[in-house]
């Protein structure tokens, strides 16, 4: 039987969502094993004074086994 774990990580780009989720992903690998989901749970953005996007944002949620 296996155990996960979830915890919670806030994340951000500039560049598009995907990224933001690749960003999250990469910075919890560094101290994180055994990843294996990473589920988005609530995305928003920043808008610039020109009325473009400046950063996306994503909570996500990334779930692990604990060996």
């Amino acid at each position: 039987m296996a155990v996960l774990k979830v915890i919670e990580v806030l994340a951000s780009s500039e560049k598009s969502w995907e990224n933001a989720a690749e960003n999250a992903l990469k910075h919890a690998s560094k101290s994180l094993k055994n990843i294996k989901s990473l589920y988005v749970n609530e995305q928003n953005c920043v808008v610039g004074d020109d009325g473009k996007i400046k950063e996306y944002r994503m909570n996500c949620k990334i779930t692990f086994e604990v060996k």
